[in-house]
């Protein structure tokens, strides 16, 4: 990978960056992607992603679509131009949500099969804590936007 205009401290943060999200279940192209926008001062293109990470434009397209899912980067367009521009989101939820949903689903069968007899001591025991640590990151979330309203 060329990381052509990328400072040494810069390449550091994205692949940090990407080291993190990776085991969240964020593709390494997209967690790369993601640490790049977050150092990014304006909107990039895909030609300047893709020059600038070392990856094909169409890698670079993939890995922006998912992040857009993800609501962790957001399209803009250019004025007089079909080309779309990337820059990371200031919704810093999404991902979150979506992490509460699966925690919560876990929490939701764990407790399910613990009712239904077998090893309840373990799977309720499992259930309660998945339920915890999805009441918790949701209280969380609750208060990060409520700062606003201060």
């Amino acid at each position: 990978m060329s990381n052509k205009g990328l400072a040494d401290r810069d390449h550091t943060f994205i692949e940090d960056v990407a080291g993190l999200l990776v085991p969240w279940g964020v593709p390494q192209t997209a967690a790369r992607l993601y640490g790049y926008l977050l150092l990014r001062p304006e909107p990039a293109s895909l030609d300047c992603i893709a020059a600038e990470l070392g990856m094909s434009k169409s890698s670079a397209s993939v890995a922006a679509r998912l992040l857009e899912q993800y609501t962790l980067a957001r399209r803009r367009g250019e004025a007089g131009s079909k080309r779309a521009l990337y820059e990371a989101s200031d919704n810093y939820e999404g991902i979150m949500t979506g992490q509460i949903r699966l925690v919560t689903a876990l929490a939701d069968l764990l407790r399910k099969r613990s009712e239904q007899g077998g090893p309840r001591g373990r799977i309720a025991e499992m259930a309660e804590f998945y339920g915890m640590i999805g009441d918790a990151t949701e209280q969380a979330l609750t208060r990060w936007k409520a700062r606003g309203e201060d």
